[in-house]
């Protein structure tokens, strides 16, 4: 079966933050883009990012992008890259200006600068005190963030493939990558689109868990079409728990609350962070603060008829700040805990939240994988950026508001190496004969499997796998049974079933699709984190610690590009 094939210069798969912003460097360098996305671009996931942008601006408090680089260090529990670190660190407040100039409307100091709050693990000099660093706007600062640069797109003129889902990569003999297959969700049609450049920014996966602040669309789509074409995932053990998502919902309420000066409480009234961080107390590091939750809960001091979840107070605030700084969260309190938090606390868990690993990428944006000796082998013409990819600046721990100058930071410098590897590479190279081969497979496997699997079943029983076998606190034995577990269910997914063979507006299809990917993420991160023996950052073994203190630890120096290397020592808060 031959497949339509459209060609442009350069394809971006994902319209969230880092699609966004790379596709707008690469449309105003006047090449043809084409963005894919599931959704409009601005219901990309990015719009659900709440706390602010990470950025040494100095309008509140005197900062510097070391100290930010030392915080991000710190939080990634020595695990990050340093020379990525700092290149994150050092261009964050030029992206964070070049937003303002955009038009992105941050809040704003009475001199007119962009207002900056408080948030976990920031601090100055080097951990001395609390800083504050997160640029906002108001308690939506992803969703400002993407309607902004998406009005810059329609004005560079880029081309959305709006309602469109990636399927698979498409590489040729030699490893290079010449574009994506993709299905239009409406008709069910599946076309080549043949690129000089691609780049993923798919977003996470946070779908694999039963209990997630991520929206039904974070399936891992990048992770898995990645994986099926021979590149490996890196650090897919660590999995960031949130601290605070509304109990029983598991919707976001971001530490932008805490930054404002809402703190944690247990059942008894008592302010419990002081105990396992007395310095930061509620703005320790949202490991830290995730595991002393669960620790509460765990000793019989949660709140409820359960005792399953603590309490987030922030009526002490009062309804004018409250109404200023975190409308957004009183709106959500309001719907999903039927809590006005003007006057009551919001019950809070630790829900799984944001993916430190994925596709191993450069501080440049560039894919690399290990290959004849060379550890920093690039994947020609391949790029990915945001949460999907492993530039490892978050290591095992990702600072909060980093995400947000992750998309920005590497989208940008993605898209820059794309355009100077268009420069060098004029060409466009054939495509393989069997281009499509992979993706028809799939789609003649759905079409043909009687008396398979419910996609429904495999991907609860998936869920709930990962939830109960790889959360906050991980056991050697659950680990081991959960590793077994996930094979199995990986190999009920490959023989699903969908009843209904329309190819238009088919969610069942597409469910099927999204399951593919999922296991393949769920895999990597039951395998990894079965296989890493010590315990760093979120990744927390129970049989990595004696009497406090770690029974084994791996110390990891990453040489920066021209700062001092920050070296490993105990990490308190």
């Amino acid at each position: 079966m031959a497949l339509a094939k459209r060609s442009f210069d350069a394809v971006v798969v994902g319209a969230g933050g880092a699609g966004l912003r790379a596709a707008l460097q690469l449309s105003e360098s006047g090449l043809s883009v084409a963005v894919l996305s599931k959704v409009f671009p601005t219901r990309s996931h990015t719009v659900a990012a709440q706390g602010g942008i990470g950025a040494a601006l100095g309008n509140m408090d005197e900062d510097s992008w070391l100290w930010h680089m030392y915080d991000t260090v710190k939080g990634s529990d020595w695990l990050g890259d340093q020379d990525a670190i700092e290149f994150m660190c050092r261009e964050a407040p030029k992206l964070v200006y070049e937003l303002e100039h955009f038009g992105m409307p941050f809040d704003r100091n009475e001199n007119g600068t962009v207002y900056q709050r408080p948030f976990g693990g920031h601090s100055q000099n080097f951990g001395e005190r609390p800083v504050q660093r997160s640029c906002c706007a108001a308690d939506r600062t992803g969703h400002a963030m993407l309607h902004t640069l998406y009005q810059r797109n329609v004005r560079a003129h880029t081309q959305f493939f709006v309602e469109w889902m990636a399927l698979d990569l498409v590489r040729d003999s030699s490893g290079q990558v010449l574009g994506v297959t993709a299905l239009e969700m409406e008709t069910g049609e599946v076309m080549i689109l043949n690129a000089r450049a691609t780049l993923f920014a798919t977003g996470g996966a946070g779908r694999i868990f039963w209990s997630t602040t991520n929206a039904f669309i974070c399936t891992g789509d990048g992770l898995g079409m990645a994986a099926r074409a021979g590149i490996p995932l890196e650090d897919m053990e660590f999995w960031q728990f949130h601290p605070t998502g509304v109990a029983g919902a598991g919707v976001l309420i971001t530490e932008g609350v805490r930054g404002e000066g809402g703190y944690l409480l247990n059942k008894n009234g008592e302010r419990f962070m002081e105990r396992y961080a007395p310095n930061l107390k509620d703005l320790a590091s949202r490991d830290i603060v995730s595991r002393a939750m669960a620790t509460e809960i765990k000793e019989g001091r949660g709140a409820g008829p359960h005792g399953d979840y603590l309490l987030l107070k922030l009526d002490h605030l009062g309804p004018e700040v409250i109404d200023k700084r975190l409308p957004g969260i009183r709106e959500i309190s309001k719907k999903f805990a039927n809590i006005d938090p003007v006057k009551d606390p919001i019950p809070v868990v630790p829900t799984v939240h944001y993916m430190m690993g994925g596709i191993p990428a450069n501080y440049l944006g560039e894919v690399v994988v290990p290959q004849g000796g060379n550890p920093e082998a690039v994947v020609p013409g391949f790029y990915a950026a945001g949460e999907c990819a492993c530039a490892s600046v978050h290591g095992a721990n990702r600072l909060g508001t980093n995400s947000l100058t992750d998309l920005l930071v590497f989208g940008k410098a993605a898209a820059e190496s794309m355009i100077k590897f268009l420069k060098e590479n004029p060409g466009r190279k054939d495509l393989p004969k069997d281009a499509a081969e992979r993706t028809l497979s799939r789609l003649a496997r759905l079409d043909n499997q009687k008396n398979g699997e419910s996609v429904a079943e495999v991907a609860t029983e998936m869920r709930r796998t990962m939830q109960s076998h790889c959360g906050v606190f991980r056991f050697p034995d659950t680990l081991a049974e959960g590793v077994k577990k996930i094979r199995g269910i990986a190999d009920r997914a490959s023989r699903t079933q969908i009843k209904d063979k329309s190819r238009v507006f088919n969610t069942a299809r597409l469910e099927a699709l999204e399951l593919d990917n999922l296991v393949e993420v769920a895999r990597a991160s039951m395998v990894s984190a079965e296989a890493r023996k010590e315990s760093r950052g979120a990744h927390d073994r129970s049989d990595q610690y004696k009497d406090g203190d770690r029974l084994e630890y791996k110390p990891v120096h990453m040489k920066p590009l021209t700062a001092r290397t920050i070296e490993p020592k105990v990490r308190t808060y």
